[in-house]
């Protein structure tokens, strides 16, 4: 093994890479090794705000991963961009701060994450976070990740709010606070006019450190071991093979994909897999890459019949200005994300917490970028929060620079259908207010037309896309369960000096965007890491519908 020999190494700079090199070099005292596949994420695409959809869009940046066919969506190759970059996805992300619900962590714990209930992980959140408007009994304001709200001077966000709640549904403070069930503001990981990455909040001023030693362009290809204890990786850059040993521990944080991807090419998952691709076996572990779970979305559009969406800023001299004025001052259209309001409700009765989320847009615009409006209009991504359908990723070879096979099994429950069809006719019921007078011509899409079952059924066979969350592959458990992965502790069963912290460990998918959650993960497995006492669990009363028995609002 080569000279290069650290306390912990670190595979993966992304959403929790970040945090774990800065939390673990803060004092000084331990030599970390982050590795890093892609390469620097200083780029005007990335930093500004609005431009979100160009480095998803760019192989310099993004893994560019596609699913499997997918039966449930008629054998459509589904588009699952990771980050490559430092700062991983929270780079090329659509900037949305939500946390989830905080019954979602209440499940966690009584899924065998024990200590993450929503007491536990709520001190964890608050450590994070830096909101622009201060802190509070839910919210930090002294933290890393600076997040803010929008403006709201489109005046079509007051139209979506006003329509919500003429629907009969409530209007909440904060949905990152106690209530999320309900419409109001979102908030969005941005400072200063720049996007508040992982990397520009934790990383970036720990690369200052001497201790920090950051490895760009570095492709993991297997752990390594002496018996069950895992002492090292093994990376290619520049054509070379190199190796880095960890004295204490080794860190994958590769996220979703990789991670499990990355186990296994190390000997580590179901043995019948590896050993149809030829890999020794060190350690038998049925979870690794199973459980594998995302959201999905649709993008309900509608025209708008007054000139005030954001396609006027699509014009080549519009967006020269827009550019100009955030080089110059980090403001105006430039400085946001544009999703500044959002929705969180219960597709039908007998449903105890949200399950349908909502991003309001005021354009009509594939999230991507992948096409352009060609109209005035405005729109809602809208989609389930909690599918019972479950997926995995697998290896496609035992080469480490083959991309591996991704398979959600996308509607593959007969209960998603039902809740996509509620997300339909709900949708169309908000828009349908007064509020929306004014403003409301055609329904662009799915179209007025798409009225039964059968008919939603096939627009969202055919429209429905992800919403880049891939989760829940390596799952937290208990020692009992035997799908689980990796302790409370974030540990790999079965293995000593060799841990997981990303998305990954989640037990099931969370209420929202992951960025917050997958933070708050590595920020908790830092003092697991470091040994310390987690911090102590805060009792903040949460919102939960009286009548959600009963009652679809």
């Amino acid at each position: 093994m080569s000279d290069q020999v650290f306390d912990y190494v670190i595979v993966g700079a992304g959403s929790a890479g970040c945090v774990l090199a800065a939390r673990l070099t803060e004092d000084g005292s331990r030599r970390v090794l982050l590795l890093e596949r892609g390469g620097s994420d200083r780029s005007v695409f990335i930093q500004m705000p609005s431009a979100l959809s160009i480095p998803m869009n760019m192989a310099r940046y993004n893994w560019f991963y596609h699913t499997e066919p997918e039966p449930g969506l008629g054998g459509r190759r589904m588009h699952t961009p990771r980050g490559k970059v430092l700062g991983g996805s929270s780079s090329i992300n659509g900037l949305v701060y939500i946390r989830g619900n905080p019954l979602d962590f209440e499940h966690w714990a009584a899924q065998g994450a024990e200590g993450w209930g929503y007491r536990d992980v709520l001190p964890y959140f608050k450590r994070a976070e830096r909101r622009e408007e201060g802190g509070d009994a839910y919210r930090g304001g002294s933290g890393p990740l600076a997040t803010r709200y929008g403006t709201l001077a489109n005046p079509l966000h007051a139209a979506w709010l006003e329509a919500a709640r003429q629907a009969g549904y409530p209007l909440t403070a904060d949905v990152n606070g106690a209530q999320q069930e309900g419409f109001g503001r979102m908030d969005m990981t941005v400072g200063g006019g720049r996007r508040c990455s992982a990397a520009n909040a934790y990383l970036r001023p720990a690369m200052r450190r001497p201790n920090l030693t950051v490895v760009t362009h570095a492709h993991a290809t297997r752990i390594l071991f002496e018996g069950r204890r895992a002492v090292g990786v093994e990376y290619l850059r520049g054509g070379n093979l190199q190796r880095a040993r960890a004295e204490c521990e080794v860190i994958l944080s590769g996220g979703p994909i990789n991670t499990p991807q990355l186990l296994k090419l190390s000997g580590v998952g179901p043995a019948a897999e590896l050993e149809s691709h030829g890999i020794d076996v060190r350690h038998d572990l049925p979870g690794v890459g199973e459980n594998l779970q995302d959201h999905l979305e649709f993008y309900f559009q509608v025209a708008c019949k007054e000139p005030i969406t954001l396609y006027s800023a699509l014009g080549a001299w519009a967006r020269i200005k827009i550019g100009a004025r955030w080089l110059l001052f980090k403001d105006g259209l430039g400085a946001t994300n544009h999703f500044e309001t959002c929705g969180f409700i219960r597709s039908r009765a007998g449903v105890e917490y949200p399950d349908i989320q909502y991003h309001f847009l005021p354009m009509a615009v594939a999230y991507d970028g992948s096409t352009l409006a060609r109209e005035h209009g405005f729109q809602a991504h809208v989609g389930p929060m909690r599918t019972k359908s479950r997926g995995w990723v697998r290896l496609a070879s035992a080469n480490p620079l083959d991309k591996p096979r991704i398979f959600f099994n996308y509607m593959g429950h007969p209960d998603d259908w039902t809740e996509m069809r509620a997300c339909v006719r709900l949708t169309r019921e908000i828009f349908a207010q007064p509020a929306f007078d004014r403003y409301r011509g055609r329904e662009i899409q799915p179209g007025g037309e798409v009225r039964s079952d059968s008919e939603i059924d096939a627009f969202i066979r055919a429209k429905v896309e992800s919403a880049y969350h891939p989760s829940c592959s390596c799952k937290m458990g208990a020692a009992n369960d035997p799908h689980a992965v990796v302790d409370p502790q974030t540990r790999v069963y079965g293995l000593t000096a060799l841990r997981v912290v990303d998305s990954s460990i989640m037990p099931s998918v969370t209420t929202g965007n992951l960025n917050a959650p997958t933070i708050m993960i590595a920020e908790k497995a830092s003092d697991h890491i470091l040994g310390r006492p987690a911090l102590a669990p805060e009792d903040a009363p949460f919102h939960r519908a009286e009548n959600w028995r009963e009652s679809q609002r």
